[in-house]
């Protein structure tokens, strides 16, 4: 599929989980992908297997050099820029009375100054170009309170915020601004927290599975980003697109359903 021909992007966190995903993604669909990461053999590696369509480059989000960096190294190596994918993020899980004060402004730096910044460093080379599509990858925790999650379910809220503003702001320019909500994002992320994370998401997926039947994947995710990078998606902006089959739907079935078949 080529519905990306002649689009450039950007991924932020693309070494691996989900960005290495969304990168993997965007370029089967014809893309040319600039990957942002700290990771720099897991980048290079990715970029590598990619090919002539990609490009690693080490980029802190938090610098606005860096993103200077990173935006000038996308329009010289493969033209206009037309896609941002704020998707690196970073979490702290402990009791608010546990979370220290650097942990905490840790989180709003890599996951709201991040993204922001990512956001404002497009939207210059997205004018010129008449538009472009931005997508934030938030997460369900910005949605919904989970216990011991205070720095990065509050990031994630702030997230969805700069989202619906940004929608506001550019959509004049052509400039769309959309969120991408999930569920279950990398393990990687969570796992120094939770050492045996592939056997707690198994137990939760066989014992308390969201409506859909099963918890999410990175390809979701990808697949989500892919199509809000296409004109396909031309009419959206400012929008929530919860990835999490079905659990912000508010209900959880428990037993059969009456009338239903069996």
């Amino acid at each position: 599929m080529d519905r990306l021909e002649g689009k450039t992007a950007i991924v932020t966190g693309a070494a691996r989980g989900s960005g290495e995903a969304i990168a993997r993604r965007l370029v089967a669909d014809g893309a040319c992908v600039v990957l942002v990461d700290l990771l720099d053999e897991l980048g290079r590696a990715v970029a590598d297997d990619l090919g002539e369509r990609a490009r690693y480059v080490r980029g802190d989000i938090t610098s606005e050099d860096d993103w200077a960096t990173v935006v000038d190294l996308a329009r010289t190596t493969f033209g206009p820029l037309t896609t941002l994918v704020n998707n690196a993020a970073i979490i702290h899980i402990a009791p608010i009375e546990h979370t220290a004060v650097e942990d905490y402004l840790r989180l709003v730096r890599v996951n709201e100054v991040g993204t922001f910044l990512g956001v404002r460093s497009a939207i210059a080379p997205m004018r010129e170009n008449g538009g472009g599509s931005i997508v934030n990858i938030s997460s369900i925790d910005g949605h919904h309170a989970a216990g011991g999650t205070s720095a990065y379910c509050a990031s994630k809220f702030a997230v969805r915020g700069l989202t619906k503003v940004a929608a506001l702001e550019l959509g004049r320019y052509g400039i769309r601004v959309n969120c991408v909500n999930p569920a279950a994002g990398s393990n990687e992320m969570v796992e120094p927290f939770v050492p045996d994370i592939a056997k707690m998401r198994d137990l939760q997926e066989r014992h308390d599975p969201p409506p859909i039947g099963r918890r999410g994947r990175v390809e979701d995710v990808a697949a989500t980003v892919a199509f809000l990078a296409s004109d396909d998606s031309a009419f959206y902006t400012g929008a929530d697109f919860d990835l999490d089959g079905g659990i912000s739907a508010g209900m959880k079935v428990k037993g059969p359903i009456p009338g239903a078949p069996s």
